[in-house]
């Protein structure tokens, strides 16, 4: 295995992405590392993550809309994303044990060995739920009128 060299730009990279709970973009985190190395490209930012990703120490998490956002926080969670505003949202009311309960159900009758899974939710988040049941309430104030 080739030794992977220390690099400034990858560790502001990941101090970034750790600092972070809305699972920004490649573009994001580009655009915040500058300030601290104004010369470093998209591309190396790009590379950096992936390299990060492969080595465990972020999770890409792809959305619906095609884009891909980036989280810094690598324990066992899934992942919640808002149908209304875009919002990613880490979900971890789920114990160990019933992550590994999941892999055991779905490897009953399969005959390979999972390793793990990825699950991932898509709906209405409570922010914009609050906000339509705000506008629920005036239409129906006013149309009472």
């Amino acid at each position: 295995m080739a030794v992977i060299k220390h690099s400034r730009q990858r560790d502001a990279i990941l101090t970034f992405l750790m600092s972070r709970k809305d699972h920004p973009t490649a573009e994001v985190i580009y655009e915040n590392v500058r300030k601290e190395f104004p010369k470093i490209s998209l591309g190396t930012v790009y590379r950096n993550l992936t390299l990060l990703v492969d080595l465990g120490h972020a999770v890409k998490v792809p959305c619906n809309d095609g884009s891909v956002h980036f989280d810094g926080d690598v324990s066992p969670h899934y992942h919640f994303e808002c149908a209304e505003c875009g919002a990613i949202i880490d979900l971890f009311n789920f114990d160990a044990g019933k992550l590994k309960a999941l892999d055991r159900m779905v490897m009953d009758g399969f005959d390979g060995e999972i390793q793990e899974h990825k699950l991932f939710f898509r709906g209405i988040c409570p922010s914009c739920i609050k906000k339509k049941n705000k506008s629920k309430i005036y239409i129906d104030i006013n149309d009472k009128k």
